[in-house]
């Protein structure tokens, strides 16, 4: 079962599934990287290094993600859903959704494990080229591609365009056609089914800006199939984000497999693209099915689709991106400040403010994301106490963590550490307030190393035309 969120804060002071811990310094192994610990004194490490010295090396706020996570995540995505196709006789092959989290070295962890990149913007196929990944092995998703993009993307060989629109599959061809190339494209698909989340999350129903509706497919394939510049290779459906289960993915499938079978007959088709949205647990109460399960539950349903029609089954892609970096991320702060505020006559609630903010992950405020939190330079037998930890913007909806159980004695210097921030944190980062974004660290065997610098207000500063040459320092 998918678990909604909420689009504003909880109107509970405490949500449903937040429980007093008995230990507020624990480190739940479903939330935190497997190499989570803490050492004698007390302060957490990740890939065997502490956030003490991270925070002394690097300075906070700070993302830290586990290398060998997110390779591990790689590796049980690839073989999870190539176990079920080859179960059936098939082949499946994996695209980590780039857009999740992307940087050169992110697309050689993957690359290296095995997995393809789907990226969804002209920036991103740079960053996935700089790393050197394949052009054959990369998707290009988006709707309203430039035609400057397209244009990259057929001339440096992108393996499949994903088209959005009528116009784009004309543009895309002409580009082809002018260049002697002929590029294999997906038709994206809205099935009509999507996963019971926040709406702006799904993206298969019906008003909303992706992909071809069903009825209007069949038009859209025998124009491709016309063109010279192009070959179509199979459809793509994408249901939402953050999933939990198989449920949504099989009856959006069906959907799928019963279109697939009707453009057989104009010819054959060799891939079929079940998208991504695979869910992680970010608190306590979160509680999805293991990948493993989830790969089984759809390849067999698509199997049992293609056998009820006497079809081959197809080659089967998938694109999850929050499920191979979402766990490995841990973001460090520093607490600036704690307020008791009552929020009601029998309920203290302490705010903890710390030196990031909404600038740095902005899914809080965007979708009531929960989120945990932990003391990460010290544990604290203090009982257990209510608390939001928020940012240093000027904005009511600066919120990191809506609401979580610390040490009852957290104090202004404390580092805390939110887990599950490896996802659509760096991505999403900005620079409200002129707030410079992040840096990137990865942690590695008690090894550190930066992915990507901080920003500075000096970076900041440079793009404003009307500042000094010696300005912005900071």
């Amino acid at each position: 079962m998918v678990l909604p969120v909420s689009a504003s804060h909880s109107a509970s002071p405490v949500p449903d599934g937040l429980r007093t811990p008995a230990d507020a310094n624990d480190l739940s192994p479903a939330i935190w990287p497997d190499s989570a610990r803490r050492d004698d004194d007390g302060a957490l490490h990740i890939g065997g290094v502490s956030a003490r010295e991270l925070a002394a090396d690097y300075g906070t706020p700070l993302y830290v993600m586990d290398e060998s996570e997110v390779r591990a995540h790689a590796r049980r995505a690839l073989t999870a859903f190539g176990d079920a196709a080859a179960a059936h006789g098939g082949r499946a092959r994996v695209y980590y959704a780039g857009k999740a989290l992307l940087t050169t070295d992110v697309v050689r962890w993957v690359t290296e494990e095995g997995l393809r990149v789907d990226v969804c913007s002209a920036g991103e196929l740079e960053v996935a080229l700089a790393a050197g990944a394949e052009p054959a092995l990369l998707g290009f998703h988006g709707n309203n591609k430039s035609p400057a993009a397209l244009e990259r993307a057929v001339e440096v060989g992108v393996g499949t365009v994903i088209v959005d629109s009528d116009i784009e599959i004309e543009r895309l061809s002409a580009i082809a056609e002018r260049r002697d190339a002929v590029q294999s494209v997906l038709v994206r698909v809205r099935t009509g089914v999507h996963a019971e989340t926040h709406a702006f999350l799904a993206t298969a129903h019906e008003d909303q800006k992706f992909g071809f509706a069903l009825d209007d497919v069949p038009a859209a394939v025998a124009r491709i199939r016309e063109l010279p510049g192009l070959r179509f290779v199979g459809l793509h459906a994408h249901i939402g984000s953050q999933i939990f289960d198989a449920d949504g993915f099989i009856a959006s499938a069906a959907r799928l497999v019963d279109l697939h079978a009707e453009l057989l007959h104009g010819g054959d088709i060799p891939l079929l693209n079940l998208g991504g949205g695979f869910g992680i647990a970010y608190t306590s109460a979160d509680d999805p099915r293991p990948l493993e399960q989830v790969a089984v539950g759809i390849i067999d349903a698509v199997a049992d689709e293609c056998a009820v029609r006497g079809i081959p089954l197809p080659e089967l892609a998938f694109e999850p991106g929050r499920a191979i970096v979402g766990q490995a991320g841990v973001t460090l702060y520093e607490v600036g400040t704690v307020k008791p505020v009552q929020v009601t006559a029998d309920l203290e609630r302490l705010y903890v403010s710390v030196d990031g903010g909404m600038s740095d992950n902005a899914r809080t405020a965007l979708y009531g994301a929960q989120y945990s939190a932990r003391l990460a330079s010290r544990v604290s037998d203090a009982a257990p106490a209510l608390v939001r930890v928020v940012g240093h913007h000027c904005e009511s909806g600066d919120v990191v963590v809506d609401a979580e159980y610390l040490p009852g004695d957290v104090t202004p210097g404390d580092l805390l550490a939110v887990p599950a921030t490896g996802a659509y944190c760096f991505s999403l980062a900005g620079t409200y307030n002129y707030t410079p974004r992040l840096p990137v660290v990865a942690v590695r065997d008690g090894r550190a190393r930066v992915l990507v610098r901080r920003e500075t207000v000096a970076d900041l500063l440079a793009r404003d035309t009307g500042a000094g040459p010696n300005e912005g320092n900071a």
